[in-house]
């Protein structure tokens, strides 16, 4: 696993980190910044992030929690102007060096975005596609990854009998629940969710917060939510941003019901933000 992610070696592995990992922790986060350009959108953030947990990033619009999330597998090497400093470790790696193979990376760390964005193919080529183009050709292998995925995903009974049929003719819940069952066809280890539901129906939304809770005991995921509400029901640990800072980062249930932070207790009241 570590070897695929690197694009080079050197006597020690590039990008090795030198500090002994917490076991408890898929990620730790040492003193990220993240700039555009001259801008500094996320300023010194030092966290773990547990394995076989939900952490969720609240805050208000504009308070780095998009930007750290999309730091993790390296989404934000897409926009021009954008640099990351200080590091983060996966597998003894920190995943922004330079010798680091993105594709890799972004295979083992998904992403799932807020507004679905199935590909205008079938659900069976939505789930093969990356598959393919990595390789793999076998249909009896494909057909099986392609029924566990959809499975995992809370979606094999609903499309079964349509595998065939356009991943556009489904319903906007559907949809996103194929895109995650996308994901998890590529074998990750960390999912990193982006306001997956808050374009969602309330029924929709509650099917996609199921989920999330059962693939905690398969996948570490780190999700941005807008809702609190959210938040508290799913959630493990919660990190509260604000303009690029990290104000508090605890166990969910205390951040929602006495958090050590005055600023904190002002936001989850919907004092401001």
């Amino acid at each position: 696993m570590v070897s695929a992610l690197m694009d080079k070696q050197t006597g020690k592995q590039a990008g090795e980190s030198e500090s002994k990992r917490n076991k408890e922790s898929i990620l730790e986060v040492n003193n990220l910044e993240i700039f555009y350009g001259e801008k500094r959108a996320v300023n010194g953030i030092s966290m773990d992030i547990g394995k076989n947990s939900i952490t969720a990033l609240i805050g208000p619009s504009g308070c780095g929690k998009s930007t750290f999330l999309r730091s993790i597998n390296r989404m934000n090497d897409l926009i021009p102007g954008a640099r990351a400093e200080g590091e983060i470790i996966y597998e003894d790696l920190n995943i922004l060096s330079e010798q680091i193979n993105v594709v890799a990376l972004r295979k083992e760390i998904g992403m799932v975005f807020q507004k679905p964005n199935p590909f205008p193919k079938s659900i069976y080529e939505n789930i093969t596609h990356a598959l393919k183009f990595a390789g793999m050709k076998k249909k009896s292998k494909l057909d099986e990854i392609v029924e566990e995925s959809l499975k995992k995903a809370a979606l094999w009974e609903e499309v079964k009998d349509r595998l065939h049929k356009s991943a556009l003719s489904l319903s906007g819940g559907q949809q996103q629940r194929l895109c995650i069952a996308r994901t998890i066809a590529m074998k990750p280890t960390v999912m990193l969710l982006d306001e997956p539901s808050s374009a969602l129906d309330p029924i929709s939304n509650a099917k996609v917060e199921e989920l999330i809770i059962d693939l905690k005991k398969d996948y570490s995921i780190i999700i941005v939510t807008h809702n609190m509400q959210q938040a508290s029901r799913i959630s493990d640990k919660t990190a509260f941003f604000l303009s690029g800072d990290l104000i508090e980062y605890e166990a969910t249930e205390k951040i929602f019901t006495n958090p050590s932070v005055k600023k904190t207790e002002e936001y989850i009241s919907g004092r401001f933000g």
